[in-house]
């Protein structure tokens, strides 16, 4: 339980008041939003503009790129320029691989992010054996290109983030820890003990990846190591890469809403693939979303966790058709407030129907079930599609579809008969007093109308526990916004933080302001982000910023339009060396700005061909998925 205060009861963690300029961070203050320029920042009034456009999208902390010695002078020239403006929100230089930029950059903006995983080291991906001798020596070599560092933001007054990157582990880190989340909090305590034995306290700590498993176990990895050492610095939340529209969006709401939901994080930055101002709004409705307003207090707390907080772990349950066991996690599609339902509704769930032919299509993002309340229908189904209807029109209605499974709330399971598998319908602060009606061959449906619905479910999964019942759970989630960007943050913070516990066998989605098409698209997209049910390909795509050597929005655009069809097929576009080769490492191909007018492809962490021209790229990354098997031509 030490990753968080309490993971029953939403209590923000108690952190250090950290100075960034006028901005102040920790747990007295709001949770801060903050962005990335892309410009060049040697381009000062590009520079300028982005950062106008930003804060008046309401980023209260820009952060610019300066990863020369040029760009860090530079950084003067914007802040007086911003300044002129009447613009004095503070500024964050972002350094890589030189330190020497990083001490010119102290001395003009109010924050500075060093990465431990290239501050000090190149990465070449060599297994190196340490001994404890050697591993101590690179740590006195670390420590003695730092201390400069720390000791004049010290005197200056500066603020330091120490942002550890899952696709930017240092060799070093590799060869003891492997790529790991414990790896990533090593790597930070290695930066974070030079700046404490210098009495150094203004830090500010992040574990990105854009794994959304790999980064919430990181982060609370990270605060379990926190509370033992009893120093709290404050988190600065993000999942890196997190790409670009829908699937950005729902990304960045399974991980940082997962931690939020904890009461973790200080700050907030949404990675997009779009402009930066487009990432502050996102940021300050994911805020709102997992501020919890309308709560219900738990009956008791547990003693225990359903789940290892620190290693996923999908929960263990009992096999009933194809929900729970080892099977993905079902979607149930809801139809029962339509009038009438014919073929053609169910393509809004992933099934086309041929008349021509005859026959059903279905699609990698298809419903399992579909929840038709009080209606029937009148035309055959395909075979892979169940059907779920309200308990008075599984008994009197006659003939319904093969295998037709009745929905009745848990206090009604008398009315039908007990060999008879259900999907069992209870909110889950009912849970407790009707547990002993669920029968071995049901399907329980968890609701709640409150926001600590994830510490309510959480709870729930106590009581079955402690009741050993194994019977899979679906998750039943309202949703009654009318903005399709809330609707899909909401849905990331809600059921993505219970996939990354490892609970739940499926999801049920009711908004009835939402398209259906996009609902099941929600849906698949939050079992995607969570790495339980991959249904399309995933692109792990970074937002651009000033080191970027092509228009990644364009590129991305490309690639995507090229490549969707490849389910499952993980494909990495990097704007530059920094993060490119690491998250290689994750993805299954790499497209990686290697300087201007040229990419580097990789196969997974391996470089296949370097100094593409940038109008034959993508082809080429056409051609390296091709040489090994993994195309497949669109239908």
């Amino acid at each position: 339980m030490s990753y968080c205060k309490n993971p029953y009861f939403q209590d923000r963690l108690n952190t250090l008041e950290v100075r960034v300029g006028a901005v102040c961070l920790g747990s007295k203050f709001p949770i801060r939003v903050q962005s990335m320029t892309t410009a060049d920042t040697l381009d000062t009034m590009a520079s300028v503009e982005e950062s106008v456009r930003m804060i008046d999208a309401g980023c209260e902390i820009v952060r610019l790129t300066a990863p020369s010695k040029k760009e860090a002078e530079n950084l003067h020239l914007i802040k007086q320029a911003l300044s002129e403006r009447g613009y004095h929100q503070p500024l964050v230089a972002d350094i890589h691989f030189t330190p020497n930029a990083a001490e010119i950059a102290a001395l003009h903006v109010e924050k500075v992010r060093v990465n431990p995983g290239n501050y000090a080291d190149k990465k070449k991906f060599e297994e190196i054996t340490y001994t404890d001798e050697s591993y101590q020596s690179e740590l006195l070599r670390i420590e003695e290109k730092f201390t400069p560092l720390v000791k004049l933001c010290k005197s200056l007054g500066r603020a330091m983030r120490i942002g550890t990157n899952h696709g930017s582990l240092s060799d070093r880190i590799l060869s003891r820890y492997g790529d790991t989340p414990e790896g990533m909090v090593a790597s930070a305590y290695e930066f974070i003990e030079v700046c404490e034995k210098n009495d150094y306290f203004n830090l500010v700590i992040s574990m990105k990846a854009s794994n959304t498993l790999v980064m919430v176990q990181a982060y609370r990895l990270l605060v379990s190591e926190m509370i033992k050492r009893g120093r709290h610095y404050p988190l600065h939340l993000g999942v890196t890469e997190a790409g670009d529209g829908e699937d950005g969006r729902i990304k960045s709401a399974v991980g940082i809403g997962s931690l939020l939901v904890d009461g973790l994080g200080d700050t907030v930055r949404v990675s997009l693939t779009e402009a930066p101002e487009f990432e502050v709004p996102v940021a300050q409705k994911l805020i709102e979303i997992a501020q919890q307003k309308n709560i219900l207090s738990l009956p008791y707390y547990p003693k225990g966790l359903p789940f290892d907080p620190f290693h996923f772990e999908r929960r263990t349950s009992s096999v009933l058709g194809n929900i729970g066991g080892g099977n993905a996690p079902v979607v149930v599609a809801d139809f029962s407030q339509q009038e009438t339902i014919t073929p053609a509704n169910l393509f809004a769930c992933g099934y086309t129907y041929s008349n021509a032919l005859d026959k059903w299509n279905v699609h990698d993002a298809a419903a399992d079930y579909v929840y038709l309340g009080k209606n029937t229908l009148d035309f055959e189904l395909p075979g892979t599609l169940r059907v779920v209807v309200d308990e008075s029109v599984w008994a009197t209605q006659s003939p319904l579809p093969v295998g037709t499974i009745p929905l009745v709330s848990l206090k009604n399971r008398h009315k039908i008969p007990q060999n008879q598998p259900c999907f069992c319908a209870t909110k889950a602060e009912d849970l407790a007093v009707d547990l002993h009606l669920l029968q071995a061959e049901d399907v329980l449906v968890l609701q709640s109308s409150y926001d600590n619905k994830v510490q309510w479910f959480r709870w729930a999964f106590m009581v079955l526990k402690e009741h050993q019942k194994s019977n899979p759970v679906v998750f039943n989630l309202l949703s009654e916004s009318s903005d399709l960007e809330q609707f899909q943050l909401e849905m990331g913070v809600f059921a993505g933080s219970l996939f990354v516990d490892g609970l739940g066998d499926g999801l049920w989605i009711q908004a009835p302001q939402q398209p259906k098409i996009e609902i099941n698209k929600v849906a698949f997209g939050v079992l995607q982000a969570t790495r339980l049910r991959i249904s399309k390909t995933e692109y792990i795509s970074c937002p651009s910023c000033g080191r970027t050597l092509f228009d990644l929005q364009e590129t991305t655009a490309k690639i995507r339009d090229r490549t969707s069809h490849l389910k499952g097929l993980k494909i990495g576009i990097m704007g530059c060396i920094v993060n490119g080769p690491g998250e290689m490492a994750d993805a299954d191909y790499g497209y990686v700005g290697s300087g201007p007018g040229k990419i580097t492809l990789y196969k997974e962490k391996e470089v296949v061909r370097k100094n593409v021209n940038t109008e034959d790229a993508v082809d080429s990354l056409i051609d390296l998925i091709k040489s090994h098997g993994d195309w497949i031509d669109p239908a």
